[in-house]
């Protein structure tokens, strides 16, 4: 077995946020499920880099931090309305907050500043590996793309209430589209083609590191978790929760998409291995 650095195969424990539940639900790979957190009132979650959770609570207006342990602390407050969150790959921690329209940016010490303002209900964000950041604007139906440096851009206009981002390992993009019940996928260059459609609500949307495509959506009382594997295969993983939401969706060590490596890095890797093997001392 060849021993892939960027950890792309590793399984990993699911996060989901449960919307009217109140509550944050952890999966094994398995499908076993487990009460990680209660007392909410879900939004957006998302991993830093050292494995703490962290939650948008949109009922009181906070971000909530927990431990890998569960343990509760709050990171931010006094927000509008919070909702998707993202990790840049320096920690920095960004948020959409529909209710000002604004796009807030938190240090990893807490530190709060406005990252980009004018937006008509922000929904979902994700970062491709460049480190340029993506945010649904999902009043105006459009998804624009800013630079580390907060230049700019639209990305792709005339969607339908775009709520859920997320983007694969080879940098494609997927949205899921609220109101037209489809999710859209895009090249690089912006071109879209149609991955999966005929759904509810498609809201919260997440890869894993094997590559598969989790889905949340539903409406009150009739949702799912849909899993799509990279080779076309749909099932369904989970059910049964009360309402999903637009970023509540996360996998425990899961951050940045990383590009899938050449055969020259897996060839590489592979002879690392085997030198390692000579090695008695545990090898990480």
């Amino acid at each position: 077995m060849v021993l892939l650095l960027t950890s792309n195969a590793q399984a990993q424990n699911l996060f989901v946020a449960g919307g009217y539940d109140n509550t944050i639900y952890k999966f094994t790979p398995g499908g076993v499920q487990s009460t990680f957190a209660s007392g909410l009132s879900g939004g957006g979650l998302a991993f830093n880099s050292a494995g703490n959770l962290f939650e948008t609570d949109t009922g009181s207006g906070n971000i909530y931090e927990f431990t890998p342990g569960g343990t509760r602390s709050t990171f931010a407050s006094g927000l509008n309305g919070p909702g998707g969150l993202a990790f840049n790959s320096a920690g920095d921690l960004f948020e959409s907050d529909s209710g000002s329209g604004n796009i807030y940016e938190f240090t990893p010490g807490g530190a709060q500043s406005t990252f980009a303002s004018g937006f008509n209900n922000p929904g979902g964000l994700a970062f491709d590996s460049a480190g340029d950041l993506f945010a649904a604007d999902s009043g105006n139906g459009n998804i624009y793309e800013f630079t580390p440096g907060g230049a700019q851009s639209t990305f792709t206009s005339g969607l339908d209430f775009p709520v859920g981002l997320a983007f694969n390992s080879a940098g494609d993009l997927f949205e899921t589209d609220f109101d037209s019940g489809n999710i859209y996928e895009f090249t690089p260059g912006g071109t879209r083609s149609t991955f999966s459609s005929g759904w509810l609500y498609p809201q919260a949307v997440a890869f894993d590191n094997a590559g598969n495509l989790y889905l949340f959506e539903g409406s009150y009382l009739n949702t799912a978790i849909i899993e799509f594997t990279p080779g076309g295969g749909q099932s369904t993983f989970a059910s049964g929760f009360s309402i999903p939401t637009t970023d509540g969706l996360a996998f425990q060590g899961v951050t940045l998409p990383v590009p899938e490596p050449s055969a020259v890095g897996v060839l590489m890797v592979g002879v690392a291995a085997l030198l390692l093997r000579r090695r008695p001392h545990r090898v990480w």
